[in-house]
């Protein structure tokens, strides 16, 4: 089964030139794009694609303003951000708008098309040299008390999600807490499900927003 993608950038050879490297994977398909933020909302309506390739700058309606319409809809869609890296603040937001992650519209081909794979799998697209210290520098310290929003959550549980938010992978955690990759992934999977998180990304902007993790904290 084909991952649908809407690609949404007020750039036409930018989306020409997405449109040409996603297509030559099989299991991708391009089912429309959008030139503004408006025309993305209601592609994503339309088409109901599994990932929306969103770039931030655009007119009517920014990416931003329109990740929290797809997200306030509840679409299923997961939204890619595409960015620079002189736009940070604007990536923040949208994280904690709901998108699962982001992407620098420059990276390379074989980047864009992982990412696309990894966002519709269901999982964040986090990486720790660019996304933690997106967290790190636009987050504000949270008031005292402020991890109560994870007081369901485990002692194990909320080890996890530490780690997890200090950028550490599956393989990695299984390292630290000396358990089965299988015991890793079903602690995330409890901990998303309980804090009613779409994936990782929300979980690491949740950690650094309740104050479970500071920024520069190692």
């Amino acid at each position: 089964m084909s991952i649908r993608v809407v690609l949404a950038d007020d750039q036409e050879l930018v989306r020409a030139g997405f449109r040409m490297i996603l297509e030559t994977q099989a299991d991708i398909e391009v089912v429309g794009d959008a030139g503004d933020g408006v025309e993305a909302v209601a592609a994503t309506r339309r088409l109901q694609p599994d990932v929306v390739l969103m770039d931030i700058r655009m007119p009517n309606l920014d990416g931003l303003q329109a990740t929290k319409q797809i997200m306030a809809a509840g679409s299923a869609a997961r939204v890619l951000i595409l960015t620079t890296f002189d736009l940070d603040e604007y990536v923040y937001q949208a994280l904690t708008a709901g998108a699962s992650g982001f992407l620098l519209k420059n990276a390379p081909p074989e980047q864009l098309i992982s990412a696309v794979r990894v966002v519709a799998a269901g999982d964040g697209l986090l990486s720790p040299s660019i996304t933690r210290r997106v967290i790190e520098q636009f987050t504000r310290l949270p008031p005292p008390g402020g991890t109560d929003a994870l007081k369901g959550l485990t002692d194990r549980e909320r080890q996890v999600l530490e780690l997890v938010a200090r950028g550490l992978s599956n393989g990695e955690i299984v390292a630290e807490l000396f358990v089965s990759d299988a015991t890793v992934k079903s602690h995330v999977a409890h901990l998303l499900a309980k804090l009613r998180l779409r994936d990782r990304v929300q979980a690491v902007v949740l950690a650094y927003e309740t104050g479970l993790v500071r920024p520069g904290s190692k």
